[in-house]
């Protein structure tokens, strides 16, 4: 029996890797971070497979223990427009801080991508949650985090308010009467907030999707009710089926509980596959990935939810230490989860570290078995679909050759693109222009 409901595929270009030490495979190339080739092959390939998206993770503060690819590395919206010019159907999401931006600005480049790519650019709306951003532009401390909350739901709906300056037909362009727009039908915000004041309008028009669709990955409390409120898709940690349901369930009464309708909302959780052609390629390579992993490093990676708090004072195989407080104002959801898994399973810090440095099991094996665990997570609600990340060299193309056909034969997965933008394919409707709608019920 084929399925109706098609699971949703982002893929996240992620340079060197995900890790601290995914760079020293034999087989990575430790420049492919600001290797325009390196992505231009990985995006032709996702959208080849019929990816829905592109996804692009940043960061604005680094210290010496940063990992490698976001110690050198591209700026989001700069290589999803080179991207875009390379690809055809595959949407291209961007992640950009509220934090540390300016809605007009903002409103602009996620536009001007929109265009360029005619209709498949997605923002990632982040606060940002390491507290030395601040010192990179000028800002005497870090916003506390439901301040952060409030700041983005302000700049959002601004920037979104700029992105409907222009009605979808507000630009006549007629050379016989020599009228290029019609006055009526280009609209100044002039909103003034809480932490914005923005007259507009915006100097470029609404694409063929009508606005960039919305990402977001909170799961605090506050995060939670802000992506429920304004997103359209939702990037979540893979931590467990039965989390990832309670998840699934809460966003989803949520999002309802705003007045949207769930079942267009999509839940992402992150996947880290390793696709092997046997058992005996599949333990191989989970041991290299395995390999790549060093104490030290496992410890830096652990830190940064706990706003990079020094973890090496801590004795390895002691208890967890209680460390709470560094979480509450940095990453509070990842931090809090992962002090209460180690609180409830008796973990040591070491435990702890090379637990959330390490590739799931359930989502290592050969391509049917990966593809069984996807579905089970698909059809068990826990996911509407998965941001692959790619744990080792050439996984993508193992995952590609070995995952998708399976999906595609068991009808859960498409076999060609149902449209050419992004919305369209993650199944969305392309907004109103608020400004029309007005004129509209005015009528």
């Amino acid at each position: 029996m084929m399925s109706t409901r098609q699971l949703k595929l982002g893929f996240i270009l992620h340079g060197v890797g995900p890790g601290w030490g995914d760079w020293r495979h034999p087989e990575a190339d430790p420049t492919a971070s600001t290797n325009i080739d390196f992505y231009l092959r990985q995006a032709k390939l996702a959208e080849q497979a019929k990816f829905d998206f592109l996804f692009v993770a940043d960061s604005v503060h680094i210290t010496e223990k940063s990992s490698p690819h976001y110690l050198n590395r591209f700026e989001p919206l700069t290589i999803l427009s080179a991207v875009a010019t390379h690809t055809k159907n595959i949407g291209l999401v961007g992640t950009l801080t509220v934090s540390y931006s300016e809605p007009y600005t903002v409103a602009r480049q996620f536009a001007s991508l929109d265009h360029i790519s005619k209709g498949r650019a997605g923002w990632n709306v982040v606060t940002s949650w390491l507290s030395g951003s601040a010192e990179n532009y000028g800002k005497p401390s870090h916003p506390p985090h439901e301040v952060r909350y409030r700041i983005a739901a302000e700049h959002l709906e601004t920037v979104q308010g700029l992105w409907d300056s222009w009605e979808d037909d507000a630009l006549v362009r007629d050379k016989q009467s020599g009228q290029f727009f019609d006055p009526a039908k280009l609209h100044t915000l002039n909103h003034k907030g809480e932490f914005f004041s923005v007259r507009g309008p915006l100097n470029i028009s609404r694409s063929s999707q009508g606005q960039p669709v919305i990402f977001q990955a909170g799961a605090s409390e506050d995060g939670r009710n802000f992506s429920a409120r304004y997103a359209d898709a939702f990037f979540t940690e893979n931590s467990s089926l039965e989390a990832s349901q309670t998840y699934y369930a809460d966003i989803k009464r949520r999002a309802a509980a705003f007045g949207r309708a769930p079942e267009r909302l999509n839940v992402l959780p992150a996947l880290r596959a390793i696709v092997g052609r046997d058992e005996q390629e599949v333990e191989r390579l989970f041991q290299e990935a395995v390999g790549l992993i060093r104490i030290e490093d496992a410890l830096v990676a652990l830190a940064r939810s706990f706003n990079e708090h020094d973890l090496t004072q801590y004795p390895l195989d002691g208890p967890f230490p209680d460390i709470a407080q560094y979480g509450a104002d940095s990453n509070r959801s990842s931090s809090e989860r992962i002090a209460r898994t180690a609180r409830e399973e008796n973990l040591t810090l070491r435990q702890t570290a090379l637990r959330y440095a390490s590739p799931r099991r359930e989502f290592v094996g050969t391509g049917v078995q990966v593809a069984d665990a996807i579905q089970r997570w698909f059809e068990n609600g826990a996911a509407d679909g998965f941001i692959l990340f790619e744990s080792l060299p050439r996984q993508l193309d193992a995952f590609v050759a070995e995952v998708v056909p399976v999906l595609q034969q068991r009808g859960l997965f498409r076999t060609e693109y149902e449209h050419s933008t992004l919305r369209g394919n993650l199944g969305l409707d392309v907004p109103e222009n608020r400004n029309t709608a007005a004129r509209r019920q005015a009528a």
